[in-house]
């Protein structure tokens, strides 16, 4: 393998994304999709498969966050089981076919919806908006259907879930540190689907890189995956003694402007 001077750049992003993950809980994807989608194009990649490079590659880099989070979550109590168990199936299959969906899209309207999305994650980070309980948690057969939706939109943009789940577990009256925990536990299943469904549509895809695996680029993963992995604890040691409210609104900023630096990087 030949040593790649851009490849730098991967374990500098990781600690970014370690490190905003365990100060605010934030899932990677909205860092990690703009800015390997710029770096890739900048490295001369064919960009028609760009988008779909960078969402398989951050996929695949939240797999291994998504269990360390989980299993910290656990740990406290945090997670409610059996919410887990009701809405996996319908996380599965969302996440899943909605990556066989987003290899069937160009480049640039998937990366309109991504900007899309991270304006409406954005607006939550800036307005601190939180759904106030006023139901309970539906069946199995409706978790199973809110499984579905939260799982094809994480697919569409990279995402553990969290920006979807924990609204909607809080509005169904679970309670906040329970939401968030159980959150947790769904970013794993949506990782893994996610990260399987983005190697087998773009295995056979033309135009890929050196060094990749369907529509993950290796030298990314790894990189970004093991540097996070040490930034991560940082963040969250740090969260009690940093102004988080504050953070959150200047990475709600930060999202906007990586996700316009995107759009111009595949227009221009």
């Amino acid at each position: 393998m030949n040593f790649d001077v851009w490849w730098l750049s991967y374990p500098v992003l990781g600690a970014v994304v370690g490190f905003f993950a365990g100060l605010l809980g934030v899932g990677g994807g909205g860092i990690m999709v703009p800015v390997l989608t710029s770096l890739f194009i900048a490295q001369g990649f064919p960009a028609g498969g760009v988008v779909h490079l960078a969402l398989g590659t951050s996929m695949a880099a939240i797999v291994m966050t998504s269990m360390s989070s989980l299993r910290a979550h656990h740990n406290h109590g945090a997670v409610r089981w059996e919410i887990v168990r009701f809405i996996t199936p319908g996380i599965l299959l969302g996440t899943f076919g909605a990556t066989f969906i987003a290899s069937r899209v160009a480049s640039a309207p998937l990366a309109i919806f991504f900007v899309c999305f991270m304006a409406y994650v954005a607006l939550q980070m800036l307005v601190n908006v939180k759904p106030k309980p006023s139901r309970e948690l539906p069946g199995p057969l409706g978790m199973g259907a809110v499984g579905v939706g939260i799982g094809g939109v994480s697919a569409l943009v990279a995402i553990g879930g969290g920006s979807l789940s924990v609204p909607f577990m809080t509005w169904c009256n679970v309670k906040v540190h329970n939401a968030i925990g159980t959150s947790a536990a769904i970013g794993l299943p949506i990782a893994l689907a996610g990260t399987l469904g983005y190697l087998v549509n773009g295995w056979n895809a033309g135009g890929t890189p050196a060094y990749s695996l369907g529509f993950v680029y290796l030298p990314a993963l790894v990189l970004v995956s093991s540097v996070s992995m040490f930034t991560a604890p940082l963040g969250a040691k740090l969260a009690h003694r940093l102004p988080v409210a504050t953070l959150k609104k200047i990475f709600a900023v930060v999202l906007m402007l990586l996700s316009a630096k995107m759009l111009h990087s595949i227009f221009y």
